[in-house]
């Protein structure tokens, strides 16, 4: 599988999104990959390799901004190399990038169907681009030049409806903040913590809750099967249920394999679970 963290701050954030992938590093040692958004761009790195080495200082100099998404891969789907490094991103609508941590089951339908109906382009076989083109052309869809919480939980409503099997995703959008969301099934895990610091409230979503821990973040809450949890630039915090019928039905392998014992997942300690 893999590990996701995206944090909305008062400051420059791919320090901590650093450290929340180191200690997520278990989840994946393929690739590592951290974006940015600054001044209405993209800052980007990744590459193949572990964390510590996918990184340097002059690297972290140039990811600047207060909102940003971190993933670390393992690779179950596509096949491996640079180019698979995530976050995906796409220009269109209003620059979206995108770190996924699971399967979709019928992502050769809808490679079939972003081609033919949504005229989109993929550029590789990983499932995590069709995913971040389904979420896409589902935002593009409410047709709002300023899109508000209401248009970007109808666009996570609409990739449940098309998509199918286990997902977890952290999406940032440029000058608008992040997006987190759970398949409806709850299948991967999504955790959402909060800061408090001297110049306001800090929120982060990643996959397990030692990334929190780390960093200081108090954990809040699972993100629950099919809901979507949006961050505004500002820090505002927005919480929809977008699934039709939700049922937490999580994978095993979570807590039996997967997680660090010092996890808890949907209020569930790993280390109890494995002993």
């Amino acid at each position: 599988m893999c590990g996701l963290a995206g944090i909305v701050g008062k400051r420059d954030v791919a320090p901590d999104i650093y450290d929340a992938l180191t200690v997520l590093q278990h989840r994946g040692q393929d690739a590592a990959g951290i974006m940015t958004s600054y001044q209405g761009r993209f800052t980007q790195r990744k590459s193949e390799g572990l964390v510590r080495d996918v990184f340097r200082q002059h690297h972290m100099q140039r990811l600047r901004g207060a909102v940003g998404i971190g993933h670390v891969r393992y690779p179950t789907a596509g096949s491996s190399g640079p180019a698979l490094a995530q976050p995906f991103y796409v220009n269109s609508p209003y620059g979206i990038a995108l770190a996924h941590n699971g399967n979709l089951t019928n992502s050769a339908k809808l490679t079939h169907e972003m081609f033919q109906s949504d005229l989109r382009h993929l550029n590789t076989d990983s499932d995590s681009e069709v995913l971040l083109n389904v979420f896409a052309h589902e935002l593009q869809v409410q047709r709002q030049l300023f899109p508000s919480a209401e248009d970007i939980f109808a666009a996570v409503a609409g990739v449940h409806r098309r998509c199918v099997g286990g997902y977890a995703a952290i999406a940032l959008i440029v000058n608008y903040g992040i997006v987190g969301f759970r398949d409806p099934w709850g299948i991967r895990p999504l955790v959402l913590g909060q800061r408090e610091t001297s110049e306001g409230k800090e929120y982060m979503l990643a996959s397990e809750s030692v990334a929190l821990d780390v960093l200081g973040f108090e954990l809040i809450d699972d993100v629950a099967p099919g809901e979507a949890v949006y961050i505004s630039e500002k820090g505002e915090l927005f919480r929809r249920q977008c699934a039709a019928k939700p049922k937490l039905l999580p994978c095993i392998f979570e807590h039996v394999y997967f997680a660090r014992p010092d996890s808890m997942m949907d209020g569930i300690s790993v280390y109890k679970t494995r002993m």
